[in-house]
């Protein structure tokens, strides 16, 4: 949790383990993804720069199915790149938390995503996630500013692999400096997306509606 990160490369590790990918891994930067396999989740994007991922050396771990063109995609980079790539096609609900938990990094390049639930377990888990600027991706990560230390992710605006591979490229450059890093996901773990919060800002809402119907009842 948030008053002690030590149990995130105890999670590492068991994912390393349990992926069977190499043991050095625990060391490097892993990206994940989870979720359905079809181009609303951007799996054409994703698609287009995997292997340019996997030649710079990063661990990437998927988990997921779908569309039969992606599910043979990402089989075939699993095959390709054994003990770097940890992908599994298919769907399994406690390796997804174990995913989630290890990962250092959560990628969600969604054409478009009303709500998502994924990025905001990425925060709890202390997984900083890196999503296109679109509906609720954009409504719940706020973007990482060296500057004033504020952020909880990265995002980028334009949809294609160009702009997806630079803000990827930007979160690594961040990895390497611990203690930066360490600040974007202690302010991940921050946020709150719970019900008690949401009630309370419908019931701000709601009456400030009831003042304002009682100012016109008594002018």
């Amino acid at each position: 949790d948030i008053s002690d990160l030590s149990g995130k490369k105890a999670c590492k590790q068991d994912l390393v383990n349990a992926l069977h990918m190499d043991p050095s891994y625990v060391n490097k930067p892993i990206l994940a993804v989870i979720g359905r396999l079809t181009d609303q989740k951007g799996c054409d994007l994703l698609g287009k720069i995997v292997k340019e991922l996997m030649e710079m050396g990063v661990g990437f771990v998927l988990l997921g199915e779908g569309e039969r063109t992606y599910n043979k995609m990402f089989g075939a980079v699993r095959r390709e790149y054994i003990g770097r790539a940890g992908i599994i096609i298919g769907y399994n609900n406690r390796l997804a938390h174990k995913i989630m938990a290890g990962a250092d990094i959560f990628l969600m390049p969604s054409l478009y995503e009303p709500c998502g639930l994924t990025q905001m377990y990425a925060l709890r888990y202390g997984t900083v996630p890196v999503v296109h600027d679109t509906g609720g991706l954009s409504d719940t990560i706020r973007e990482f500013i060296p500057e004033t230390g504020r952020g909880t992710g990265f995002k980028f605006s334009d949809y294609n692999a160009s702009s997806f591979m630079e803000t990827i490229k930007k979160a690594l450059e961040l990895f390497q400096k611990r203690k930066v890093w360490t600040r974007i996901v202690k302010n991940g773990m921050k946020a709150d997306f719970s019900w008690k919060r949401s009630a309370q800002e419908y019931l701000e809402v709601y009456e400030k509606a009831f003042a304002r119907t009682n100012l016109h009842k008594n002018p």
